[in-house]
Parts: structure tokens; C-alpha cells; sequence
């Protein structure tokens, strides 16, 4: 490897990755439009590229940095871990993928908790983290995101969830399955007390989350270009034998068709959610 190779820092290398794992590269290349960026320059953007508007992963722990107010937040329920009920083994033990998802990923499982303040006002905010097995929702995983809604009842603060999975963890079979009931029976409880619920959808959101409470906010948000669905666009070609329109699954698509509300920059996210937030607080209270 050359020392120009080892000053480029290949996009696959930094999605995802944890705040202790920060990029080695002096530069980095977007995937989409292939220009070489200051990573100094990326991190200003917010993990945007500057030149095209590309939205990179980014973990979970990078975006409560940019979403919330300087010194504001704190990362709730971190005792959490998940086990291995079923004792599930495929080519490797459950627990052995555990141990090392998290050491990969640095975290102790695919969703964190946040309470902070996003330009003043106090939010609840559950992140998925796609760099912990594809930000599968299991067990804890759905344990945390009603969590962070029970938070937001006790407190009469909005909530905040921000999508990033796969979709259900096969390796927790039912016990997975049954968090999607779950984290939607404590959405329809902020939904009763008219508490602001909004949910953003990021790259990629697919399969059982995007199917039950990813799509549950008051209002459903989503990044540039990100992929949202339940199958993937190849499974469903293979499945109907018919090619998709352009950008399936999309969030322009989905904009287009009318499935989100509103496609929102990441550079734009703090006052956008700060405004949205402001209005649905100000919703007359009405028991359904």
C-alpha cells in the first residue's frame, strides 16, 4: 500500500464506525461521487458530502453528537445486553456473534438511548446503531425503544426515533418478532396522550422495523437517497420476475408516492425537528 493509498480513506472502512475508532485517512472518498474529501471538511458537513450531498452512515454515537445541543445529553440504558435464550447457533454461536458485533462496533447493542436538548428543547431519542449486526432488533433492541418512549411519557417531552436496520434478529426467532407488537403498543400510548412522535427514516431501513414502529411518527422523515422497504429491491425482482421502477424504495420514491412526509437534509435536521417538535406540542390534548 502507498502512502497516497493509505491518506484515502476507503468509505466502507468509516460507515458505521464508533466515535473511539475515529477515520486514519487524511481523506475521504465518496462512494457517490468519487471525490476525495478533508475528512476535517466531512466532519464539518456532518458526514455529507460537500460536493454531491451524499449522506454517509454514520453510528450512532456520531449522530447524537449532531443532533443534540453541546453538553446536553446522556446515553440512557447502557446495562442492557442481550442473551441467548434459544441457544441459536448457525455457522457461529449467537453469543460468539455478540461478543464480536459489539467489539466491532463498540457499543452494547443496535439501539442507544439519548436524552438531550435539540435547540432547547428536551427530547427523548432512541438511535439505532447499524454497525452492531446490521442494526437488527432484538430483545434489547426493542426493550430500549420503549424505553425511550416510556421516558418521554413520564417527562411530556417529544420522542425522537432514527431508523438504521436490517429488520427483525433471526438468531432471537419470536422473541424478536414479538418486539415489533411491542414497540408499537408504546406508540400508540404516545399517540393517546399526544405526545410528538417523529420518526427518521436513514439508510437502510428495512425489513421488521421498517414494517411496524419505524413508520409509526407523527411524522415520518427521511434522508437523501436513503433505502427504505421491507424486502430488498432484488428479492422482490426475483420474486415478481418484473423490473422495479428507477429509484425503488427510494426516499424520493417514497416522497413521490406519498409514504414519508418530508425528505430533510441532515444539515437541516436540528431546526427542522425543533420546528415540527414546537408544533405538534402545541396539538390540543384529546383521549382517543
Amino acid at each position: 500500500m502507498n502512502w497516497i493509498t493509505r491518506l484515502i480513506e476507503r468509505p466502507s472502512a468509516i460507515l458505521g464506525r464508533s466515535r473511539q475508532s475515529p477515520p486514519e485517512g487524511l481523506w475521504i472518498k465518496c462512494p457517490s461521487c468519487c471525490e476525495a474529501i478533508y475528512n476535517k471538511e466531512m466532519e464539518r458537513s456532518l458526514m455529507v458530502c460537500p460536493k454531491c450531498g451524499h449522506h454517509h452512515r454514520v453510528a450512532a454515537a456520531d449522530r447524537a453528537r449532531f443532533l443534540f445541543d453541546e453538553g446536553t445529553f446522556e446515553h440512557l440504558d447502557t446495562e442492557l445486553r442481550s442473551r441467548d435464550p434459544l441457544e441459536f447457533r448457525d455457522k457461529k454461536k449467537y453469543r460468539d456473534r455478540l461478543k464480536e458485533a459489539s467489539k466491532k462496533a463498540g457499543e452494547e447493542d443496535s439501539v442507544r438511548n439519548y436524552l438531550g436538548d435539540i435547540e432547547g428543547l428536551t427530547v427523548s431519542a432512541s438511535i439505532f446503531e447499524f454497525g452492531f449486526m446490521g442494526g437488527s432488533m432484538g430483545s434489547v433492541a426493542g426493550e430500549k425503544i420503549v424505553r425511550g418512549m416510556e421516558r418521554a411519557l413520564e417527562r411530556r417531552c417529544p420522542y425522537l426515533l432514527v431508523a438504521a436496520s436490517g429488520g427483525a434478529r433471526m438468531q432471537e426467532g419470536v422473541l424478536s418478532l414479538m418486539q415489533m407488537a411491542k414497540t408499537s403498543a408504546a406508540a400508540k400510548r404516545l399517540q393517546q396522550e399526544r405526545v410528538p412522535f417523529i420518526s427518521l427514516l436513514t439508510d437502510p431501513t428495512m425489513g421488521g422495523v421498517s414494517a411496524s414502529v419505524a413508520w409509526l411518527g407523527d411524522i415520518v422523515l427521511v434522508e437523501p437517497k436513503a433505502l427504505v422497504g421491507f424486502a430488498g429491491p432484488r428479492v422482490i425482482r426475483e420474486t415478481v420476475n418484473q423490473e422495479l421502477p428507477e429509484g425503488f424504495q427510494r426516499a424520493e420514491f417514497l416522497l413521490e408516492h406519498g409514504l414519508v412526509d418530508a425528505i430533510v437534509d441532515r444539515r437541516r435536521l436540528r431546526p427542522t425537528l425543533r420546528q415540527l417538535f414546537g408544533q405538534l406540542l402545541q396539538r390540543p390534548y384529546r383521549q382517543n
